[in-house]
């Protein structure tokens, strides 16, 4: 966010920890444990346990159980909102069995334990509660800072470090460290730690240290004084030795100055050290802690005026490209919606144009009678030879506007509102370091005469994201990859190449975190989107186009040729008259060099002198 920015509303994200459960036994008070919980998830249970005398009857517990319930409204009261408590108590003899009951019922993401208090009301062994909770777990011991301003997050490459950071980040310290502690005389870098060696690095808030020790416990105690907390994992031991505290958080526990939270993951360490690989969910951190800054929601952008501010303070113009084909049944209202919010009432678009892909309907002319200006993409740069494809159209347009942003909206959007554009554009406004913004939404399928919430995205979630997660699992937190609703700064767009046809968006994403890094990215909940759904043969071909560039983009990065031209012609299945035929088709997704080694861009809008 810029400084001078305002303060527009919280990110919907949450590093990957929905909810967490911190039970309240008999009343007793856990003050740390209950705002842990609040800072690490959005959604806090809690779980209400009255123990019963063993040999008494269960009925006998219920004035107690009355009281717990009194207290934890009371916490609740105090907690204020995001916080969910039941109104039901758990009475049992033997609370620390009933605790383990309720989270196979609940499937928390995290359970939040206060030291040493609930091992004493849950009468649990600390080694037993390690073996059997079957979620995430942090033990806390206070007392907790108002703020997190200075934590220390201590790790040495086992398998909950990426768990540890995690809950480390999610306190969002002003200034987080990681130290990386090593033991002496080793030869051979720390293999488990190197996946996480590499995400962090990528985090440039975060101060890396390493230290040689032979006493963890003591070179962490020498320096909490100077934080307001430190994170840990537990003792890591292989599946066939029982889970333990360890001896440096148990130390911590113990005498450290400052708060503690010691984690442990519901993943053991495989019994064979060669098996270990804690770097494989390192890059979650990267992701989840992307995800939690860089996701938005639309209404947090609705106050024009505001972001009309922030536009004129950057002293930025904004152009909307409208890329059509066929599109007449809706392109008018598309351009009377957004012209009379965002122009006439608003002046935040400097313009609206048309990019046509030769439409043979009423689009071109419906646009032109609105005063829209019309542009048939095959006419642009006519020397460079027309190709089909919506890329083709996006790619042009950054010639015939003159903006600093760019934005693009399809013209096929039935229940059009001007959130689908001023959405994408509010994370531009609000952060000079955001590059470009994809939008995302609920995509009903229309079956016949039936609708399916969510149905839509078939390719999103059959091609596209599947293999962004196996490729590129930096953008496996974007929602909708392909979506058609984005924006960006001209002078990011105009470095990146531009896949002609259906594999542009996925293009562009990829290249702007190669070019720019993750940071660069946001995107923007537009809730829910009403458009013509496609046919399946429609959808295959976009497929074959998307996985093209992907494998385009991994020879780039491998040197390697993986596709040969054999490769792009698709074989599509018919059945007529009941008989099965192959048909080919031609899908080559072929690619536009940067607009600016263009020479016609560039005489438009690079200044002479050296690049």
């Amino acid at each position: 966010m810029t400084d001078d920015a305002p303060p527009f509303g919280r990110r919907t994200g949450h590093l990957a920890l929905r909810r967490a459960v911190v039970p309240i036994v008999d009343g007793a008070d856990t003050p740390n444990a209950v705002r842990l919980a609040r800072s690490l998830a959005r959604d806090v249970l809690l779980l209400g346990l009255v123990r019963a005398s063993a040999d008494g009857q269960l009925s006998a517990a219920a004035p107690r159980a009355r009281s717990v319930r009194q207290t934890l409204h009371r916490v609740v009261a105090a907690a204020g909102g995001g916080v969910r408590a039941r109104a039901r108590v758990r009475v049992s003899a033997h609370p620390w069995t009933e605790l383990r009951a309720a989270l196979q019922t609940e499937r928390p993401d995290l359970l939040v334990l206060e030291w040493p208090i609930h091992f004493e009301s849950l009468a649990a062994e600390v080694d037993d509660v390690l073996t059997t909770v079957p979620c995430d777990l942090a033990i806390v011991r206070g007392p907790l800072p108002g703020e997190f301003r200075r934590v220390l997050v201590a790790v040495r490459g086992g398998p909950f470090a990426d768990l540890a950071v995690r809950i480390g980040l999610r306190l969002r310290p002003t200034h987080p460290t990681v130290l990386h502690m090593t033991a002496p005389g080793a030869d051979q870098p720390d293999a488990p730690f190197a996946g996480l060696d590499r995400v962090l690095r990528r985090l440039p808030e975060v101060e890396l240290r390493t230290q040689v020790t032979s006493d963890p416990a003591r070179s962490i105690l020498e320096i909490a004084g100077d934080y307001d907390g430190v994170v840990l994992g537990t003792s890591a031991r292989p599946l066939d030795r029982r889970p333990t505290l360890g001896a440096v958080a148990a130390r911590l526990l113990r005498d450290c100055p400052t708060a503690v939270v010691a984690v442990r993951t519901r993943r053991d360490l495989p019994a064979s050290s060669s098996d270990a690989a804690s770097g494989l969910h390192a890059i979650s951190i990267l992701v989840d802690k992307w995800f939690a800054e860089n996701t938005y929601q639309a209404d947090e952008f609705a106050d024009l005026d505001l972001l009309l501010d922030l536009k004129r303070r950057q002293n930025v113009t904004i152009s909307l490209a409208l890329p059509a084909l066929n599109e007449q049944e809706t392109v008018g209202r598309i351009v009377r919606t957004i012209r009379q919010a965002l122009q006439v009432r608003r002046p935040l678009l400097d313009e609206i144009v048309l990019i046509d892909s030769d439409s043979t309907d009423r689009t071109r002319d419906i646009a032109r009678r609105l005063g829209v200006p019309v542009y048939i993409h095959q006419q642009i740069l006519p020397h460079l030879g027309p190709r089909a494809g919506k890329g083709e159209a996006l790619w042009k347009s950054l010639l015939v506007t003159r903006g600093d942003i760019v934005a693009w909206i399809d013209t096929d959007i039935v229940n059009i509102h001007p959130r689908f554009v001023y959405g994408v554009l509010g994370p531009l406004l609000l952060d000079r370091r955001v590059q470009f913004v994809k939008g995302f939404y609920r995509r009903p399928l229309r079956v016949g005469e039936r609708t399916q919430a969510g149905g839509g995205g078939r390719v999103t979630e059959l091609t596209a994201r599947p293999l962004l997660n196996l490729f590129y699992p930096e953008l496996s937190g974007i929602i909708q990859p392909l979506s058609g609703e984005y924006a960006g700064r001209r002078a990011a767009l105009e470095r990146l190449p531009f896949f002609s046809g259906y594999a542009v968006e996925t293009g562009l994403l990829i290249d702007v975190l190669e070019t720019f890094g993750l940071r660069a990215i946001a995107q923007v909940d537009l809730l829910e989107r009403i458009h013509h759904n496609q046919p399946l043969e429609a959808l295959g071909k976009m497929s074959f186009a998307i996985i093209q560039a992907i494998a385009a983009r991994l020879e780039r990065r491998t040197g390697r040729a993986i596709l040969d031209e054999i490769n792009k012609s698709m074989k599509i299945v018919r059945y007529d008259d009941g008989e099965y035929s192959l048909e080919i088709d031609e899908v080559i997704e072929r690619e536009r060099p940067p607009m600016i080694e263009v020479p016609e861009y560039r005489a438009r809008f690079v200044r002479p002198g050296p690049p």
